[in-house]
């Protein structure tokens, strides 16, 4: 398993096996690139997204001088924080999807909490 993409797969696959989003806790997911940043908040017993954000959404658009970088994923989970405590959710399960707990995956999860979402 020398190949970066087979490992991030398994790692992805190990960790979804542990956690699932539910009605009463979601699931926040992510997904960094290196041109764009995603975030949503799923609940995986409907199988339903109730929020998303990224770099390409209206309202981060224009304002953003790169879309790839800490900066960037700062704005990404201030916005999905916002829009989570829009639909009244305070408690969420994260889900870094198989990425290291550091740089963008870190700074979103640090706005997240810092707008509200418990995790």
């Amino acid at each position: 398993m020398k190949n970066p993409k087979v490992r991030l797969a398994f790692r992805k696959k190990r960790i979804r096996s542990k956690i699932e989003g539910t009605s009463d806790r979601p699931r926040l997911n992510i997904k960094c690139g290196h041109k764009h940043i995603y975030a949503q908040v799923i609940d995986d017993s409907k199988g339903f997204t109730l929020a998303a954000a990224s770099t390409l959404s209206a309202e981060l658009k224009g304002s953003l001088k790169s879309t790839g970088n800490i900066e960037a994923a700062k704005a990404v989970g201030k916005l999905i924080a916002q829009k989570a405590a829009e639909k009244n959710i305070k408690q969420v399960v994260f889900d870094r999807a198989g990425k290291v707990y550091t740089g963008k995956v870190k700074a979103l999860a640090d706005e997240a909490r810092a707008g509200g979402l418990d995790f």
